[in-house]
């Protein structure tokens, strides 16, 4: 953090922190070129790396701070390496899906290769003290999904600054000074959700930073068929600030300058963090040296000349070049950095294929194990040695394979009785259910705080009771709630000034103020996003959507990153609440201004 310190350092502190930064680098760019080749050997699924963003990442995470946020995407291996939330070997194990939480705390094995999540809850589902943590919100696959639940993450920072009722709630934030970064690749600022985003925190005016990292392409599609003057910061002038008008302050910086990119990520923090005004960053001239993914090939799409401007113009080649043009480092220095990273990798990649391999070899040992004092016992003796040479040919068997055996075999001695018998099918009971715990749990909380695990409360009526609407009980009862707990707050549609159009909050917003009872765009996705992100961060919202029908616009939010959330990082993160309207007039409501002009 020394290049950020307004101090004056040594040459020598200064150098060795660049050294520092490079070989971070370079040890990111052999994790992806030994990750990519695991998968194309076999021992992966699939696999999408970070290679050409190393540089840019490694900025950003020098203004990343304890309590800060990110909501990204599945490039950011570098950045969590630097924010210290994922190591060489974590990032191996998640990509050959490894279910121990100790060497695989995003998800346990849960998520794709390259989704990213820090643990923000402890084992019994109470918090953590946020304020220790460089958190991140975990990744969710399709394409600016990550971008409503950023703008929660941010306004929460808002809401802690000015609630002065939430003033002591210390682990969750420091009188809103977080800032909340998103990242995005260019191709993807093309979906609508990276555009209900950006106008909302325009209007909200958070405390956020979006990267948007750009190599020109969207997979195999160049960005003249993505963007309008294949520039988004271009497109997006008109959100600029300026002396009259709030709005977002934008830079432009090269994916390969180090030096300017440390100092434009300097000066978004600054005004981000101090200002809650938001912030986008364009990063281009950015490279991608190995494609999209592992399921296909740049040179299939990228002509000769852009494939040499590549390697020109690699970041880690252009740092490189910087320091030892500048004096800052030799070109002996430079070349053994390079030669190191291959080695410690190498290294970090085998030691976590091994963690990843042995229990499963171990389970394939006591299978065959089992299988021998079956098959001796066994009028069945030739089929079942058959298996167990099957599954001893297995040199890096999957956990499968191993069932499969195991299974097979039952079915085959199912008329047995034999003392053999009866032990692997106590095996197999008692390897489901541990897998149960591998692959199934956290489906719903299981804490002590889970909804169903709270005691019902019927309703007591008085002989003298008043009948009245319907909305008047629905009132009544955010009154109560918004009166003891001062983290809880609603928004929508018409939800802040007149009540939600059923008045369902009538007059709320008059006695609890705009801060916890307010309006928003019409904008759904970010509606959803906005509870999401704040409920990562200790608050209790409920967002509110207008109509049922209207949820048909956060239904990918809701089914991809709402309902899968704890599940996905493994017990890890939390969620929200959300409200809607359906009645004999609401439920029909969306479906008659649709449709109406028809008749």
């Amino acid at each position: 953090m020394t290049l950020l310190k307004n101090k004056e350092i040594s040459f020598v502190d200064f150098r060795n922190e660049l050294l520092s930064d490079f070989r971070l680098a370079c040890e990111s760019r052999e994790a992806s070129l030994l990750g990519r080749r695991e998968v194309l050997t076999g021992k992966a699924k699939f696999g999408i790396f970070g290679a050409g963003k190393e540089l840019a990442q490694i900025a950003m995470s020098k203004v990343f701070r304890e309590g800060d946020f990110r909501s990204g995407y599945y490039r950011d291996q570098t950045f969590m390496m630097a924010i210290g939330q994922m190591s060489i070997r974590q990032m191996f194990a998640g990509l050959y899906g490894h279910t121990d939480l100790e060497l695989e705390p995003s998800s346990g094995g849960r998520q794709m290769s390259g989704h990213y999540a820090s643990r923000t809850l402890n084992n019994d589902g109470t918090w953590k003290n946020l304020m220790g943590i460089k958190n991140s919100s975990a990744d969710v696959s399709c394409t600016a999904s990550q971008m409503p639940r950023l703008l929660g993450l941010a306004q929460a920072s808002k809401i802690y600054r000015k609630n002065k009722s939430l003033e002591d709630w210390n682990s969750f934030s420091n009188n809103g000074n977080e800032v909340a970064f998103g990242t995005i690749g260019d191709s993807s600022t093309s979906e609508g959700l990276f555009f209900e985003t950006i106008n909302a925190a325009g209007v909200l005016q958070v405390p956020m930073i979006i990267s948007v990292w750009d190599d020109g392409y969207g997979i195999s599609v160049p960005s003249k068929y993505q963007t309008t003057k294949e520039s988004i910061s271009e497109v997006l002038n008109g959100f600029q600030r300026d002396e009259d008008n709030p709005g977002f302050e934008i830079f432009r910086v090269k994916g390969w300058d180090y030096p300017s990119l440390i100092e434009t990520y300097q000066k978004a923090e600054k005004i981000a963090r101090e200002e809650h005004v938001p912030c986008l960053i364009h990063v281009t001239e950015m490279t991608q040296p190995q494609g999209h993914s592992t399921s296909g090939s740049h040179e299939r799409y990228k002509s000769k000349q852009r494939l040499k401007w590549e390697a020109d113009f690699d970041p880690i080649k252009k740092m490189g070049e910087w320091m030892v043009q500048t004096g800052i480092s030799s070109q002996e220095d430079i070349d053994l950095i390079m030669s190191e990273a291959k080695k410690i990798v190498r290294l970090e990649k085998a030691e976590a294929w091994n963690a990843y391999l042995n229990p499963i070899k171990q389970e394939q040992q006591e299978v065959l194990s089992l299988m021998v004092k079956i098959a001796d016992d066994s009028s069945n003796k030739v089929f079942i040695e058959k298996l167990i040479n099957d599954l001893s040919g297995y040199n890096e068997p999957s956990r499968k394979d191993v069932f499969y055996s195991a299974r097979k075999c039952l079915r085959m001695v199912r008329n047995d009785q034999s003392i053999s018998k009866s032990h692997l099918s106590s095996w197999v009971k008692k390897e489901k259910e541990i897998n149960a715990n591998r692959y199934s749990s956290h489906l719903y909380s299981d804490s002590d705080l889970a909804s169903l695990k709270i005691e019902e409360v019927l309703p007591v009526y008085n002989d003298d009771a008043k009948d009245v609407d319907g909305r008047i009980i629905i009132r009544d009862n955010f009154d109560v709630i918004f009166k003891n707990k001062p983290e809880t707050l609603v928004f929508g549609e018409d939800a802040g000034q007149i009540g939600d159009v059923n008045q369902g909050l009538e007059g709320m917003q008059e006695k609890y103020g705009e801060l916890r009872v307010f309006d928003t765009g019409i904008r759904e996705a970010t509606i959803i996003g906005q509870g999401i992100g704040m409920a990562m961060r200790g608050l209790r919202p409920i967002a509110e959507i207008q109509y049922l029908d209207y949820l048909l616009y956060a239904v990918q939010i809701m089914s991809d990153d709402l309902a899968t959330l704890h599940y996905r990082t493994h017990g890890g993160q939390s969620t929200i609440n959300y409200k809607n309207t359906w009645s004999s007039f609401g439920g029909y409501m969306a479906r008659w201004i649709s449709y109406g002009n028809a008749y």
